[in-house]
This record gives structure tokens, sequence and C-alpha cells, in this order.
């Protein structure tokens, strides 16, 4: 759950919430400078988290400065697309009709049911039933944010980029991020949040440990104690990483090949797809591109003129 939390729900699923002391071999930081490779203007690579407490939520100087002078920004789809965003629910939903009550006992039904009625929500469980599950899940790992309001920092970029009118768009579709799920097991999804729910009920606050791990990772900008929490394989859905990571990944690098020549820009997608052999930093200096980090301290100003 945890990899999909920062790639898609979360990045994914706090930030910079201290100053970094940087480290040639880990530097601290969610910003990183893309060039060489033939490049005539550099690009940048940003990694997001896709839900986050309001008060934490905050872009740096250097974000902003690089927002301001790039052609285009680029998230993981294309969210100010009302067309596409509007037609987001029928791609969450299960193939064929399917619900949870096809593939839970009526015990476990009823007891997942029950829970999402205490919690409440925007969307009524009547919809959320016919999710696929992981998606469900994903509206109660949001529910585990430790604050009254939250905000996704996709948000956040586009509205500066709007502020500076900078066309928004998307390395993939709404339509395919949510095809993914249908090729991990609806049956093996519903256990997953059976076991997230069970967990709760009895008091065992290990999943919402682990959260706050990934957000306390986050808010560092450590990208290296990021890959470690991503890898720790304690949920059963490690044989799933090409799908939900390293596909995407190598999608992606090979579509930037064909976007950033003649132009600057500014990727933004979960932090998660970032760090580690196959993640975008590594691939892209295994493309031929130099990588760089940027210093992205939001507690003094910028040296902006380097960048």
């Amino acid at each position: 759950m945890k990899k999909w939390t920062l790639s898609v729900m979360l990045a994914f699923s706090a930030v910079f919430a201290t100053a970094q002391k940087q480290d040639d071999n880990n530097p601290h930081t969610l910003l990183w400078q893309i060039s060489g490779n033939g490049l005539q203007q550099p690009s940048y690579l940003f990694g997001t988290i896709h839900m986050l407490c309001s008060d934490d939520a905050v872009l740096s100087d250097s974000l902003k400065h690089i927002i301001s002078r790039c052609k285009e920004v680029y998230l993981e789809v294309d969210m100010d697309n009302l067309f596409e965003m509007l037609g987001m629910m029928k791609h969450m939903k299960m193939r064929d009709d399917t619900t949870l009550a096809d593939l839970l006992s009526k015990e476990d039904f009823e007891k997942v049911k029950s829970y999402f009625d205490n919690k409440g929500g925007l969307i009524p469980f009547s919809m959320l039933g016919t999710f696929k599950p992981m998606l469900s899940m994903s509206t109660l790992e949001e529910a585990d944010i430790p604050c009254e309001s939250a905000v996704a920092m996709e948000q956040l970029i586009m509205e500066e980029a709007k502020r500076d009118n900078k066309p928004i768009k998307g390395l993939e579709t709404m339509a395919y991020q949510a095809s993914i799920f249908d090729s991990i097991p609806y049956k093996l999804q519903a256990e997953q949040l059976v076991a997230y729910i069970d967990s709760a009920v009895a008091g065992n606050d290990h999943s919402s440990q682990e959260f706050a791990k990934l957000l306390a990772a986050y808010k560092n900008q450590d990208l290296e104690q990021l890959q470690a929490l991503i890898n720790k394989d304690d949920d059963g859905m490690a044989q799933y990483s090409n799908l939900l990571l390293y596909n995407r990944n190598r999608n992606w690098v090979e579509k930037l090949k064909n976007l950033m020549p003649g132009k600057s820009l500014l990727v933004a997608v979960g932090a998660g797809h970032l760090p580690g052999d196959k993640g975008v930093i590594s691939l892209l200096r295994k493309a031929g591109y130099k990588v760089t980090p940027v210093n992205n301290d939001m507690h003094k100003k910028m040296d902006i003129q380097s960048i």
C-alpha cells in the first residue's frame, strides 16, 4: 500500500519542516535539475506527496522561481483537465459490475461497511463498494493525516503555474492510472482492505506509524529513507512493484526524452518514483542526463541565480 500511497494518492501518497544539511551521497532535497545530453535548457524534477497538512504544504522560493521560468509543467496526470477529472469516477470502479460484497464473506463485508459508515466522508459507501478496493482504502489513509485541513502538493503547483500562465499537462492519463489496479486481483485488494480495518479496530496503529514515517521522511526530503520504507515488504505488494512504480518510471523517462529538448519543463511526480536504481533520477542518468540536487530549503531565501 505504501508504494501507491506515495505514487498516486499521497505520493504516493509533510513538507520541508526543517533545514537540512546536505550530504553528497544522500542530498536531502525533493528538487533536481536535469541537464546535459544535448539539452539546451535544463528541466527540473520535483517529488510530490498527494495529501499533506495545509500548514506544511508550501512551495519553496526555488521551486516557485523554476515554475516562473519553465515553459510547461507536467504532473503525473493533467489535473487541470476538467473533462478527464469529471470522468475519473468511472475509471475507479471494478470491472464487470464487481462489488466488495462479491469479494468478501458477509461478515467481512459488514465489517468494512460499518467502518466506512462510521468514518464518514464525501463518497457514500454505496459508491465506494464498487471501487477498486485499494482506491477505497486510500480514502482511509487520507483520513489518517494528522490535521483538520489537508491539501495535495500538486494543487499548490497548479495554482502557482496558473498564476504564471504556464500550461499544465500530464505524463499519463487518469484512465491508465486506474487501470493498473485491474492487474492486481480484486480479491487480494479486498483482503488488504479488511486487514487494514482489522488493525485499526484492534487499536493496532502500525499502519498509522508507518504512514507517519513516510510523512517524516518526506518532510525531511530524505529520498533514501523513503526508498527504504517503500521497499519494506510487509503488505504483500512487492510483486506488484513493476506495475505500481517501475514500469511507469521507465515510460515517463522515455516520454521526457522527447519532451525536454528545446524547452525547460518542471516535472512533478510522486516522491516515491524518484529514488533507487529503478527510480526516475537513476533512469535519467543512465539515459545520459546529468541530474543534480537543487536546494529546496523553505526557511531562508534561495540563491536562485544558479537555478
